[in-house]
């Protein structure tokens, strides 16, 4: 489940049309980076990773959809923010992957 998440984000990413090259490679790159961190946390914390994802996709969803709503933008990324709290510790890298995840999806089509 987790897998097929990240994979719709990646496909979500390269097919909106609206992005930059340059922010579709960050993008990817970030949501391999995001891949790898979180298959880490679901070792030991299934449900986290799996919110942790989730959010991603619905923050990808939002930041990508052809006519952006900001307030629903800004809900679906203060999910994800909160999503990896409590893990700053733990996953400081996860943490820091989410949260530059969080400013190039806030950052499109400014």
């Amino acid at each position: 489940m987790i897998q097929d998440t990240l994979n719709q984000i990646e496909r979500r990413v390269a097919e909106a049309e609206a992005i930059k090259p340059e922010a579709r490679q960050e993008l990817a790159d970030l949501v391999a980076k995001l891949r790898q961190e979180v298959a880490q946390l679901a070792e030991t914390h299934g449900d986290d990773a799996r919110s942790i994802t989730g959010f991603a996709h619905i923050s990808a969803h939002e930041a990508t959809r052809d006519t952006r709503n900001p307030r629903l933008l800004q809900i679906a990324l203060d999910g994800l923010n909160r999503s990896v709290a409590g893990f700053e510790q733990s996953h400081p890298k996860l943490v820091q992957v989410v949260n530059r995840i969080c400013e190039t999806l806030s950052g499109l089509g400014v």
